[in-house]
């Protein structure tokens, strides 16, 4: 299933919110566990607590990296890609 995950970056290294530091991607997984797993094998980082789910196929999880601190939303997208 393609998965997008929106990652909204939440607090620097100092605690401080960053304001409008939003980042989509789109990714292939069997869950959303696979989903935010894959996600932070390739971009760093651990996750804070535990992935949340929802029915749908959606989720959310917090992130901490070398950069900060981030919130995760994961919702299932198009099973195809589409040239406009």
């Amino acid at each position: 299933m393609r998965f997008t995950i929106e990652e909204r970056h939440l607090t620097d290294l100092k605690g401080h919110t960053v304001p409008d530091s939003v980042r989509f991607l789109s990714l292939d997984a069997r869950s959303v566990e696979e989903a935010v797993s894959a996600h932070i094998e390739t971009s760093g980082g651990e996750i804070i607590g535990k992935v949340q789910t929802f029915p749908g196929f959606q989720g959310m999880a917090t992130v901490r990296k070398s950069s900060g601190v981030y919130t995760l939303t994961i919702a299932p997208s198009s099973q195809q890609m589409r040239t406009l």
